[in-house]
């Protein structure tokens, strides 16, 4: 027996890196899977966002897995087209138990200080994207009766300041991402009543294409400091979407039963420096 047979979990930016890590591992454990992605660029955002081949191809793997899965296209910044989405998962697999609110986007390197346009996009998707997935699942969890697992993908920047540039973009995402933990401790709170449990995991950098791309690394060259902002403490440069993953997994099963209102970073001991 599977340690998550007969649960449904919906994971957003599902189409690749770590939400199709997620999505694959849950399904692996016998939940059946809503995968959402926007499976589209942003304009601000200065790298390829994934694509609906990406989706594609994290739906084929969740079929090997054995297990069902509804692909959904919807953009996590638009409550109502989430909503929707969801409600289109749910007709067709269940009410949710496990919820994780992975969608996110970051510009490291775009320097400019006013830069509203990137500010705004990436504070909707990262802090505003996790609480309309929140606010668009939870009643499913709800109805279903009982109880549930919502793990919010946070960052190691969500618990320290360091790598700050004076930047929009690094504004953003630090604030965003602290703003995530919040969200966790008022949703623990407010829905330990219904035994859902809630949780933030905080990744260092993590080896996925909102890292490892053109732009970040033409960034690296131009800045020969900036490694040492995101140094960890063990001595590896990035972890793996699948040590994320791990600790997802372990969240959403009866393993994790008493946690809830914790923040767990999975950072190589980038927050202990």
């Amino acid at each position: 027996m599977t340690e998550l047979a007969g649960t449904v979990a919906l994971v957003t930016g599902a189409a690749r890196g770590q939400g199709r890590s997620h999505a694959v591992a849950l399904a692996a454990e016998g939940a059946d899977i809503i995968a959402i992605d926007r499976c589209a660029d942003i304009d601000s955002i200065p790298y390829p966002l994934a694509t609906k081949a990406d989706l594609d191809e994290t739906v084929e793997l969740i079929q090997a897995q054995g297990r069902r899965v509804v692909p959904v296209i919807a953009d996590v910044r638009d409550l109502d087209a989430l909503r929707a989405g969801v409600q289109v998962g749910i007709d067709q697999l269940g009410d949710i138990d496990i919820v994780v609110a992975n969608a996110g986007v970051v510009a490291i390197g775009l320097k400019d200080p006013l830069d509203a346009q990137v500010y705004r996009d990436i504070v909707d998707t990262n802090l505003n994207g996790v609480w309309h997935t929140i606010a668009a699942t939870v009643p499913s969890m709800i109805a279903k009766g009982r109880g549930g697992s919502i793990v919010l993908t946070s960052s190691a920047q969500g618990l320290v300041g360091r790598g700050g540039d004076g930047s929009a973009a690094m504004f953003a995402y630090a604030a965003a991402k602290h703003g995530v933990v919040g969200l966790m401790r008022s949703a623990a709170n407010a829905y330990a009543q219904y035994n859902i449990r809630v949780n933030s995991v905080h990744p260092t950098g993590v080896a996925t294409p909102m890292i490892l791309n053109e732009h970040t690394a033409r960034m690296m060259q131009e800045r020969p400091n900036a490694p040492s902002l995101s140094a960890n403490l063990l001595p590896v440069p990035f972890v793996e979407s699948e040590d994320v993953t791990n600790a997802v997994v372990w969240l959403a099963s009866a393993k994790a039963r008493y946690i809830t209102g914790a923040t767990l970073p999975i950072d190589a001991g980038h927050t202990a420096m």
